[in-house]
């Protein structure tokens, strides 16, 4: 369930957002000035921040410039400024999007789907780049791989590719031809000795860390990480 911050100090648009965003299915926290929307940033985590910049106590640029220090969570601000020189400098203080004063509920309803999306779809692009099973991580992005909290040494680009293979089907039994041809990215000849050779070698570097056998040998098939 998506969390929303509304800072707002006008106390009949606070609720009208509240009102109107909690019919949606939101989960929203009212705060009524800058100071308030600190304390309640320090001490719990959202979804969104819907931020008005003329508050009360702490300015709201000051705030979104807090908020975006400490993270990606995603801000837009509710203004009643509406030059390109304003908008502009939203955006390069950190907002997400901004919504001109008066507006339509529907528009900020709208926005707020929006970054939800790209949020959600953020999340995902990192969650296929890193992968888990057991004691073992592999993070694509950073091209390396995490056994009990130590970094495999010395990997290489097939090495790390047939971890990854392993990794992403952790109960499948993956034939000596697939694994071939994922991590060389060429046709399979027939010829066994360089991919047991490769595996041999990731076998003596996950050993230098752990006691654990994490890859097992199906004999007449090929390999797949022991369960």
């Amino acid at each position: 369930m998506h969390t929303i911050l509304v800072v707002e100090d006008d106390i009949n648009i606070n609720g009208l957002l509240k009102e109107a965003l909690e019919k949606e299915g939101y989960v929203c926290t009212p705060a009524f000035s800058g100071t308030e929307a600190k304390l309640l940033l320090e001490r719990n985590s959202y979804s969104i921040v819907l931020l008005d910049l003329m508050l009360p106590g702490i300015p709201g640029e000051v705030v979104l410039k807090e908020i975006r220090q400490k993270g990606r969570t995603p801000i837009i601000v509710l203004t009643a400024k509406d030059t390109i020189d304003d908008k502009v400098e939203f955006l390069r203080s950190g907002a997400d999007d901004y919504v001109t004063k008066p507006f339509d509920i529907k528009e900020v309803i709208a926005r707020i789907e929006v970054q939800i999306r790209r949020m959600e779809e953020s999340v995902g692009e990192i969650q296929q780049k890193v992968l888990q099973y057991q004691e073992i991580r592999l993070e694509k992005e950073h091209f390396r791989i995490i056994v009990e909290g130590r970094e495999l040494p010395h990997i290489t680009r097939q090495e790390f590719s047939i971890l990854e293979l392993l990794l992403k089907h952790p109960k499948k039994v993956f034939s000596k031809e697939e694994i071939f041809e994922y991590a060389w990215n060429e046709p399979y000849m027939g010829e066994t000795k360089t991919l047991d050779v490769h595996i041999s070698h990731i076998r003596k570097k996950l050993k230098a860390i752990s006691k654990k056998e994490y890859i097992e040998t199906v004999w007449g098939i090929g390999y797949r990480l022991h369960p």
